[in-house]
């Protein structure tokens, strides 16, 4: 059925107005409309030459910022397209060689390179700004002959240790940021390579491909509607062996077609005297279509879209290697959105599901997940919107050294505007107050979450799929070679609707060369119409109306989409065909951990209870401090940043990675034995009063910036306090007991 909304619109009739009125108006609002619907055309010109001249660059890209080229895959001992580069600051202002290096990793999902530095205020930009130097890792439209994708992963291996090779003065390995599908790739190669990486950003990328919520998520039906990866297979051998970027952007535009076939150019009409630049500039980098190698296109499409293998580590390197997500001992941050409709909340986030049975299982392997899901940003926007550069970003880029010191565990990043009454404000950098807050994998699966039968539904699709490619290889595939050329294959991409619209509304087509004629002088008379014209009103409530149908259109074919996959897909005897049964469920593929991954847990543990009385006053304090703030659940930026100012002052030269690791042991002792942990903090105090008394002001002062808020935490401040009254009035008895022992000795020399 329709959407509601549909129904509800309706068009209002003309208020009453004179004869003269309205026929004042409808001459008005006619010279108005003519005057927009030639701009309009020269506008599309205008995408069209643009267009033509992206394409015909060497090294087509959208970024704003000037950047050298420092690495080209093309001279690699396995050639691929890709480069890195380094960015240039704008203002020729040097990054602060301390501070560790953004790589950004640029999504190959059918568009060229760019998206993550296309405007000053970007995920480039907001790393600029915070000081640290900034790579970029992009590539051409052609992929060269014969590349697969683990060349590509090799190959940012390469890129990767040259920045580290850069940097040897800065705390802390490149943090990078994988966009959209750069972000599973920066994943793959983080658990093959995780000695590579600082903290990995990923944004707006799918992990977990048949996660979703019921009515929300269509697109990943599209593998089942399609019978599988037969038809990437047909694509790629139709394309001579490339496959054309254009259909995975159609994939895209098919998902909202209210604002694919009205919305997008009805906006730039109705504003057609502010819209234009805007609207350019992000065409340029929506029709920059490239090609990929079939062999990518199908790796991709078997084992991460249909297959869904990432997530439940049952991928495998050419030599063998298990590419398992549990691998990756950096902090993963992971920023996604309600409102995204290619990469949903639950394939951002459900990996985590996939991989582990509960928060302790994460941090048995060590790891920090954060996450953090926008409410009403659209996929493109979480990599374009200046407002999320300037909040979440912004956020990131400045607080990344927090974030990779974080214990092991799963938090939520929460961001709350800045208080200037706050008697911490000073250290909150940026406009917003950073927190992260601990959560469970219950708070993960409230977002959404696939029911047992719908995990065997999508396993019955990925089993259809190797049948399918299977009679497609065996029956089609030498038919389609044989009758494909290169000529033809061009010929074919030229004649995608993505690219003939550049050629249609372009000086070259002859029926709209009398209309061009005509720009200058429409711009020359421009006469836009008043807002409160009648026939404007009537143009505007067309258009809603348009768009009520077109969504109604699209939520009508997605619902029917699902229950026929449903029906299809959930027959007991299809999935008894194909080798399924009703107790197979997604708890199946969950990987265990191997005997060697228990063996090193039971021997860590040993290790740190062994060590639980280690270490002097500064260890004592973090102890302290992790105790209090454990009920409470929540680390914030002001906090970090007093705790970074004392590791400054009293840390005699302690590196952040250094740092981290105290910082990490001193949190896994109090969970693996509290008692003891805490009960030993006397004894470590002792081992420098001097030291003691100074951290001791610390410590008060961290609370007083962050505070207590449950009772437990109060209860654990007053434990903590008497500990540390208690360990000063006996050092000072021991102290005092030792200057009158001395005192005895001298007098009893003298006596003597």
């Amino acid at each position: 059925m329709p959407d509601s909304s549909v129904t509800n619109i309706s068009i209002t009739q003309p208020c009453a107005l004179s004869p003269f009125d309205l026929a004042h108006d409808a001459w008005e609002y006619s010279l108005d409309a003519w005057q927009r619907g030639v701009l309009l055309l020269d506008v599309l010109n205008q995408r069209s030459a643009r267009h033509r001249e992206h394409e015909s660059k060497s090294a087509p890209n959208v970024l704003k910022f000037a950047w050298e080229l420092e690495v080209d895959g093309r001279k690699l001992p396995k050639p691929v397209n890709y480069a890195l580069v380094r960015i240039m600051s704008p203002d020729g202002a040097r990054p602060d060689k301390y501070r560790r290096p953004f790589v950004v990793v640029d999504p190959r999902a059918g568009h060229g390179p760019g998206i993550g530095g296309f405007k000053p205020m970007s995920e480039i930009g907001v790393a600029m700004k915070a000081g640290h130097p900034c790579y970029f890792i992009g590539f051409l439209p052609q992929p060269v002959p014969g590349q697969t994708i683990e060349d590509v992963a090799r190959a940012e291996a390469i890129f990767l240790q040259h920045v580290i090779d850069l940097h040897p003065e800065a705390e802390g390995k490149p943090a990078v940021i994988g966009n959209c599908q750069a972000g599973w790739a920066v994943m793959m190669l983080a658990a093959a390579r995780p000695e590579l990486f600082g903290p990995i950003i990923i944004a707006g990328s799918p992990l977990s491909y048949w996660a979703g919520a019921s009515k929300q998520n269509p697109m990943r039906y599209t593998g089942g509607v399609l019978g599988g990866t037969w038809l990437t297979a047909f694509l790629g051998d139709a394309g001579n062996g490339k496959f054309d970027g254009a259909w995975l952007v159609s994939n895209f535009e098919n998902l909202n077609p209210a604002n694919t076939l009205w919305s997008k150019h009805y906006n730039l009409y109705a504003n057609i005297d502010t819209e234009a630049p805007r609207y350019l500039e992000f065409e340029q980098w929506w029709g920059g279509h490239v090609l990929l190698n079939a062999e990518e296109m199908q790796y991709i499409a078997d084992q991460l879209f249909v297959g869904n293998k990432l997530s439940s580590a049952q991928m495998t390197s050419s030599d063998g290697a298990r590419l398992d997500l549990r691998n990756i001992r950096t902090p993963i941050v992971v920023f996604c959105s309600k409102a995204d409709n290619i990469t949903p909340p639950q394939q951002a986030l459900d990996w985590i599901l996939d991989l582990y049975s509960s928060v302790d299982d994460i941090r048995a392997h060590g790891q920090t997940i954060v996450y953090s899901v926008h409410e009403s940003i659209g996929h493109l926007g979480i990599f374009v919107s200046g407002s999320v550069a300037k909040k979440e970003h912004d956020q990131f880029a400045s607080n990344i050294d927090l974030i990779d010191v974080l214990p092991p565990g799963l938090y939520e990043a929460v961001l709350t505007p800045k208080d200037l009454t706050d008697p911490a404000a000073e250290f909150v950098t940026g406009n917003y107050l950073l927190r992260f807050e601990e959560r469970n994998l219950d708070d993960i699966r409230a977002l959404g979450v696939n029911s047992e039968a719908d995990d065997r539904e999508f396993a019955t699709v990925a089993r259809i799929s190797e049948i399918n490619l299977g009679l497609y290889r065996t029956f089609m595939q030498p038919w389609v070679r044989a009758w494909t050329s290169e000529s033809a294959a061009e010929a074919m991409r030229k004649l995608h609707p993505l690219r003939m619209q550049y050629d249609i509304f372009s000086s070259a087509n002859p029926f709209l060369q009398p209309y061009f004629s005509m720009v200058e002088n429409s711009r020359n008379h421009r006469q836009p119409v008043s807002n409160d014209n009648t026939f404007w009103k009537l143009q505007q409530q067309w258009s809603d109306w348009i768009i009520g149908a077109l969504d109604g259109y699209r939520d009508s074919r997605d619902n029917a989409i699902e229950a026929w996959f449903h029906a299809v897909y959930g027959s007991p005897l299809l999935q008894a065909l194909v080798g399924l049964r009703a107790s197979d469920a997604k708890s199946s593929h969950r990987p265990g951990d191997d005997a060697m991954h228990r063996t090193l847990v039971v021997h860590k543990i040993s290790e740190l209870k062994s060590r639980i009385s280690e270490g002097d006053p500064r260890e004592a304090v973090i102890r302290a401090l992790l105790y209090i703030r454990m009920p409470d659940g929540v680390v914030d930026e002001r906090g970090f940043n007093l705790l970074r100012r004392m590791r400054e002052e009293t840390g005699k030269g302690l590196t952040l990675s250094t740092f981290k690791k105290l910082l990490r042991e001193q949190y896994l002792m109090l969970l693996i034995d509290e008692r003891s942990a805490v009960n030993a903090i006397p004894e470590m105090l002792a081992k420098n009063p001097d030291l003691a008394s100074r951290m001791k002001g610390k410590l008060d002062r961290m609370i007083e910036l962050v505070g207590v808020y449950s009772k437990d935490a109060r209860a654990r401040l007053e434990e903590i306090d008497a500990l540390f009254e208690n360990s000063e009035t006996r050092m000072l008895a021991e102290k005092a007991l030792g200057a009158n022992s001395t005192g005895q000795a001298v007098r009893s020399s003298k006596h003597h």
